[in-house]
């Protein structure tokens, strides 16, 4: 089964004096730290509520401070659940993203049909038998062995 995770990040941001500018902050701090390594996770601004259902910016500025939601898409290949599928999508993305609290938002199981590839052809991340510790690799490695 392939699931496709959506996890939320709280990204700190310092000396930023408007929303706009902590988002892109926030976006490129966050890209530099997925990359090279996780260049096939989506980033975008998280959505907040407040507790009477209105909407709010994605980011909250104190002091010349903003911490900054983001949500973090990414798909996870070979699981055999979903909670598997979490655990794998957070232990990636949390080791590259340290000291960033992160939370599961959702989890979908994805059609084989529907699995994006990046411009090159090959697909985001495959975890097969042999990486039941939920390291990724890559599909087109596989995909002779199957």
């Amino acid at each position: 089964m392939d699931c496709r995770v959506v996890v939320e990040a709280a990204v700190p941001v310092y000396d930023v004096e408007t929303v706009d500018e902590a988002i892109r902050i926030a976006i490129s701090k966050t890209g530099e730290m997925l990359n090279p390594d996780l260049k096939y996770v989506e980033i975008s601004m998280g959505a907040r509520t407040s507790p009477g259902g209105e909407e709010l910016p994605p980011a909250f500025i104190a002091a010349d401070e903003a911490l900054v939601a983001l949500e973090l898409e990414m798909t996870v290949f070979n699981v055999e659940r979903e909670e598997h599928a979490s655990r794998i999508a957070r232990k990636e993305i949390g080791q590259r993203l340290e000291n960033i609290p992160l939370k599961v938002l959702s989890v979908d199981r994805v059609d084989d049909e529907s699995v994006e590839t990046d411009g090159e052809g090959d697909t985001r991340a495959e975890t097969g038998p042999a990486e039941a510790d939920g390291t990724l690799v890559d599909y087109d490695d596989l995909v002779d062995d199957r």
